[in-house]
This record gives structure tokens, sequence and C-alpha cells, in this order.
């Protein structure tokens, strides 16, 4: 019975001693993992990821190595540019494990070792920087650094893919002086596009007003143009219509004469000069009818020739009223009934070739009042 008991304990022993042994000798590793072995305190092998072998307690195991690209993040490097400036700077860091061997004996702790390394090398490259160079100029010290990186850490077993700047802090001092520049700068280019603005304006405005006078004045040179033609085909339809009808010096005074009272009609008119045309206007035309009436005796169906009747209506301002010199009025002769001029009765012609030879006469006469009138202020105003 204790024989039995014996035999069961010892197998369950060596049944545990196997599974220990086993335990001891199966080592599984997982991918993009390494672990180094020492034996008897001696480097002897890296493990491969998957199961693999080992002789149990004289093979010593290290903590697993991972071999998969790692990122490290360093916040707060103090770092002094070439204007004496310190800024605080944050830096990412991708690596990545290439020998477990390097990394585990050559080094005693790599990510330490990284950081370190990349303060010191933040600094060799900024310090040749001035502030503003090293704002505007992160490409350049990521690529600077990582090529410094990756030869210094090439020995421990360590490849560095990547290194970004994550930010650049300078002091509060710079921070608030760049955004008073900033500020200044962003109204110096609104100032400048607003006065570009004005400019443009202006300019299209005067363009505008260019355009407006020269088309007004383009109007009013062709509308001159026009009305001195149509005064010249005026001019030359009544010259030629006088010249074809071979109007006689006696029409032309008559006109003339008409034209007189259009001398007054302007407003504001307070001297006006009467030609001397004038007399020899009246001359003409008093010569003209005075003589018709005189000598030739009045009949119907003469054209061109007046009455005696309406030479004495001229010569008196109108019938029934004393001439101009004071002479009695000129009823005319007894006529045969039935003929209106032989019975002293002026035609309808004859009337208005009268009312408007009256007309012209009381114009003339207030014409030579404003004249006297005139004379006098002169002589009144004159020195001495």
């Amino acid at each position: 019975m204790e024989a039995g008991i014996a035999a069961a304990v010892a197998a369950v022993i060596v049944i545990i001693l196997m599974f220990v042994f086993v335990a001891k000798t199966v080592r599984i590793v997982p991918q993009a993992r390494a672990r180094n072995i020492e034996r008897f305190g001696r480097y002897r092998k890296t493990l491969q990821p998957g199961m693999n072998f080992i002789i149990p307690f004289v093979d010593r195991v290290k903590p697993l190595i991972d071999l998969r690209e790692q990122v490290v993040a360093f916040k707060g490097q103090p770092v002094i540019t070439e204007d004496n400036l310190v800024v605080q700077i944050d830096t990412v860091l991708f690596f990545q494990v290439t020998d477990p061997r390097a990394a585990d004996y050559e080094i005693v702790n790599y990510i330490q070792a990284i950081e370190q390394i990349t303060a010191t090398m933040l600094r060799s490259v900024i310090g040749n920087m001035d502030l503003e160079e090293t704002l505007t100029s992160r490409d350049k010290i990521n690529t600077m650094l990582r090529g410094v990186l990756d030869d210094a850490s090439g020995k421990w077993g360590l490849r560095v893919t990547r290194v970004e700047i994550k930010a650049i802090d300078p002091p509060k001092s710079v921070i608030d002086a760049m955004e008073k520049q900033m500020r200044a700068e962003r109204e110096k280019r609104a100032a400048i596009l607003t006065a570009e603005g004005v400019r443009q304006s202006k300019i299209l405005t005067a363009e505008g007003e260019k355009q407006s006078q020269i088309l007004q004045a383009e109007g009013e040179k062709q509308s001159q143009i026009l009305q001195a033609e149509g005064q010249a085909q005026a001019i030359g339809t009544v010259f030629q219509a006088v010249h074809r009808n071979d109007a006689d010096a006696k029409v032309l005074a008559y006109q003339y004469l008409q034209t007189l009272p259009q001398l007054a009609q302007a407003e504001g008119n307070t001297f006006w000069v009467i030609p001397s045309e004038v007399t020899s206007a009246l001359r003409t035309l008093s010569g003209a009818f005075g003589s018709e009436g005189a000598g030739q005796p009045a009949g119907p169906g003469q054209p061109g020739q007046v009455t005696g009747a309406a030479t004495a209506a001229l010569a008196a301002g109108g019938p029934g009223r004393p001439g101009a010199d004071g002479d009695p009025a000129v009823t005319g002769d007894p006529a045969p009934a039935g003929d209106p001029a032989a019975n002293g009765e002026p035609t309808q012609a004859e009337q208005a070739v009268a009312e408007q030879a009256a007309r012209t006469r009381e114009e003339l006469a207030h014409v030579e009042q404003e004249v006297a009138a005139v004379q006098a202020e002169a002589q009144r105003f004159s020195p001495g």
C-alpha cells in the first residue's frame, strides 16, 4: 500500500518535472519581436518569431525587443538661437530597431539616448539660425536632424526614419512683438489696398468725365455746324430770292426799318447805338413814297406803287392825323363813286403800309428820346 502511494507520488513528480522542462525548453516569440539568448552570461543568439528551443537552466532569455517603428515625443527642449533668444522646441521622433543585439548590448537605454542626442543636435542646428529663420525653416531643421540622428544611432542598431518639429514657442515678449508686427503689416496692406481702390476709382471717374466732355463737345460741334449750315442755306435762299425777283432799294429800305425795333428787344439793354444807315434808309423810303404819290396818279392794278392816299397817310402818321411836320391831314380829293382810291379811302394794303410806317415813326421817336437821354447823362458825368 505504501509502495503504491510512493510510486504514484513519484509519477506525479516526474510529470511535473517534464512539464517544467518542456516549458523551459520551448519559447514562442510573437511576430515583429525578438529576444536575445545568453548562455552562461554570454550572448548566444537572437530568437526569431515563432517556436524556438533552448536548453533550460543553461540559456537565459532576455526581455522582448519590439522591431516595429516607434514614436517618441520630446517636450520642452530649450534652445538658444543665433540672435540669443531662448525658444522651447517640441520634437517627435520616429525610429525602428534594426539590430536587436546592438540595441540590447551597445546602449543601456536607447530611448533616453535618442532624447539626449536630439536635444544636442537641436542646439547645434538652431544655434546657427536666427528666430525668423527658425520659424520658417522647419523642413530644413527636420532634414538636418534626421541625417545627424541616423548616423549617430546606427551603431546602436536603430534607424531614425523621421524627425518632426512639433512646436516652437518663443518668449512671451517676442510673441507680443510678432503680433504687433503682423497687425501693422496687415494694416499696411489694408491701407495700400484702400489707396489703390481710391486711385482706380478716381482714374475711372476722370476717364468717364473726360469721355463725357468729349462727347458733349462733339455734340456741340455738330450742333453748331448744323446751325451754321442751316443759316448759310437760309441766307443763300433769301439772297437768291432777292436777286431772282430783282428787289429795288425801296423794299430793302423798308425791311431795314422793320429790323430796327429788334435792337431794343434784348433784356437789360440800357444803351444802344443807332447806325448811320438809318437816315439813308429813311431818306430812301420817304423819297420813294413821296415821289410816287406826287408825280403819278393812283390807280389799282399797278404793283410796287403806292397811291396818293397812302402817301398822305404815311406822311401824316395815319388817316385823319396831322403829319410829322405839322401839315394838316390829307383827306383826298372827291372821286367818283365806287373808286375807293379816287374818293380818298385807302385800300387794305395801303392801310397796312400806313400803320407799319406809323409804328416805325413812333419807335424812331422813342429811340431818339433814348439817345437824347443817354447823351444828357453822358454830358452830366463827363469831366469838367
